[in-house]
C-alpha cells in the first residue's frame, strides 16, 4: 500500500456545543475521564510537550502529566534539561493530547511556571524509590559514552541511599505548570469535517468557546 494511500475515516462520535462544558478544564476533564476508562493504552497521561529556545528553535517530546487544576497542568522533570532550559529562556510551550482510538485530541497553549520546593519535595516524596534513585542518577540531556556508565551512575546513587529510608529531592528536579490560556478540542467526523472547539482567554480574563472550521 502507498504512503497516501494510508487512511480512514472517523465516524464514531460527534461534537456539540451544547454539549460542551463552560469551563475548558471541565471539558478536559471530563475527556481526560473517557481515556482513563477506554484503556486505551498504558500511558494515558502521555502528551507530547513543544518547547522553543531563544533562539525559536522548537523541541518535541512525550512527558506524563502528573495533575491538573484550573491553575493549571503539571509535569515533572531534570531541571537542568533541554526542556528546562528551554522554558526558562522563552517561558511559553504547547501540549497535545492524542487519543486517536476515540479519534480525539487536545491542544493546550500558555505559559509556564516552576513549582516550589514543597509542590516539589511533596510530589518526589510519593514517587517509587527506584524512580527517585533514576532521578539522581541521570544528568538528563547530557552525552553519556554507553549504557554501562548509565547503569553504573544508578548503582553508585543506589548505595549511596541505601541506609535512608527517604531519598532526598535532588536540588536540580522539580514540576513545571503549563498555565494554559488556549485549549482546543477536536473530535474526528465523516469526510475531514471534523468538530473543532476552542477556549480562548480574552481581555477580561474569561474564556471565550468557539467553532473552528476543520
Amino acid at each position: 500500500m502507498k504512503l497516501e494511500d494510508i487512511r480512514r475515516d472517523y465516524l464514531s462520535q460527534q461534537l456539540n456545543r451544547k454539549d460542551l462544558a463552560e469551563h475548558p478544564i471541565d471539558q478536559f476533564e471530563r475527556w481526560f475521564d473517557v481515556a482513563k476508562l477506554a484503556e486505551l493504552s498504558a500511558d494515558p497521561t502521555a502528551m507530547v510537550i513543544a518547547t522553543a529556545d531563544k533562539h525559536g528553535r522548537i523541541s518535541q517530546r512525550v512527558v506524563l502529566l502528573k495533575s491538573f487544576d484550573e491553575q493549571g497542568f503539571v509535569f515533572y522533570t531534570n531541571l537542568h534539561s533541554k526542556k528546562a532550559r528551554q522554558l526558562a529562556e522563552n517561558p511559553h510551550c504547547s501540549a497535545h493530547f492524542a487519543w486517536l482510538p476515540l479519534e480525539r485530541q487536545v491542544a493546550i497553549e500558555g505559559s509556564v511556571e516552576f513549582l516550589s520546593d514543597a509542590e516539589n519535595a511533596a510530589y518526589f516524596a510519593s514517587r517509587p524509590r527506584a524512580s527517585q534513585i533514576a532521578a539522581w542518577a541521570s544528568q538528563q540531556s547530557e552525552t553519556i559514552s554507553d549504557r554501562a556508565t548509565l547503569d553504573a551512575h544508578y548503582q553508585q546513587r543506589e548505595e549511596e541511599f541505601a541506609g535512608q529510608a527517604q531519598i532526598p529531592l535532588p536540588p536540580f528536579w522539580g514540576g513545571i505548570r503549563l498555565r494554559p490560556d488556549y485549549i482546543e478540542f477536536w473530535q474526528g467526523r465523516a469526510s475531514r469535517l471534523h468538530d473543532r472547539f476552542s477556549y480562548a482567554l480574552n481581555d477580561t480574563a474569561e474564556w471565550q468557546l468557539s467553532r473552528l472550521q476543520p
